[in-house]
């Protein structure tokens, strides 16, 4: 019975899981035929394997921002409604920052200062996740190497997040960044889809660049893909997932992988701003 149980619950995540792929899919082939109505340099609707294969690889490459936050969700909220919740929420999230670049890219392909803004904003939000990767190994009451690293980098970031804390908390609510249990379906998928949201913003911005070389409706499909699949791999194995995401080593490599996409997005936003014609 178990593990009919657990086959079940994953048949019908993985299905879902697939039709949100299906349905994001769709709304960019809508979001793109719509823009290309307004636009003299229409965005080519072809699905090239290459360009797929291209969003899927670097989207994985990129995303243990993504690893590290749903742990944090499955840990929080675990169970079939928990999953759904997560999986439809982190999948939306990440479609619709998505098709906001998509869009923004579309029109405004020389305004380099509104893909700056968004850029260093979400670089901003990335600095607070770093901050609140670190914060369950302050329970711990062990004094290591380990320990002394994590405090450091606790410390520095919450004298920077402190600069910025009024700006944050104009764009995002005050505890859309905080992983906690939800006890119903909508608040779970509204904090399923805040972060992802913006890490997607900040990470298909920092691809612009690359659309000169390919096609960015394939790229974006892919990078669907590559969310979808590793949505259905962490789900695997529940467990192993939320242990390896709680380990306080990967804490530590999680919130210094934080700080570097934030520097990252730093350095994406003085090029726009200082670099590119």
């Amino acid at each position: 019975m178990p593990d009919n149980k657990y086959f079940r619950e994953q048949s019908i995540a993985i299905s879902l899981t697939v039709v949100v792929f299906c349905a994001l899919a769709a709304l960019l082939w809508l979001e793109v035929t719509a823009v290309n109505k307004f636009i003299d340099e229409k965005i080519v609707i072809q699905l090239h394997p290459a360009d797929i294969l291209i969003g899927l690889t670097i989207y994985l490459k990129t995303s243990v921002d993504f690893v590290i936050f749903i742990g944090r969700l499955m840990d929080k909220n675990p169970g079939l409604k928990g999953r759904v919740g997560i999986e439809i929420g982190t999948a939306i999230g990440n479609g619709v920052g998505t098709f906001a670049i998509v869009l923004i890219w579309a029109f405004l392909k020389e305004v380099n200062i509104l893909l700056a803004l968004m850029i260093a904003l979400a670089a901003l939000v990335l600095l607070r996740l770093a901050q609140d990767t670190l914060v369950h190994n302050k329970e711990r009451s062990r004094r290591d190497w380990l320990e002394v690293t994590t405090s450091f980098i606790e410390k520095l970031l919450s004298k920077i997040n402190w600069l910025f804390d009024p700006l944050l908390a104009v764009i995002l609510p005050s505890n859309s960044l905080k992983v906690e249990t939800k006890r119903s379906f909508v608040p779970l998928l509204f904090m399923a889809f805040t972060v992802p949201f913006i890490l997607g913003l900040d990470d298909f911005a920092g691809y612009v660049p690359v659309f000169d070389v390919i096609n960015v409706f394939g790229f974006a499909i892919g990078v669907f893909a590559g969310h979808m699949i590793l949505n259905i791999a962490l789900y695997v194995s529940p467990e192993n997932t939320i242990r390896l995401v709680k380990n306080r080593f990967v804490s530590v490599l999680g919130s210094i992988a934080f700080i570097g996409l934030a520097i990252w997005g730093f350095i994406e936003t003085y090029k726009l701003l200082f670099l590119h014609n």
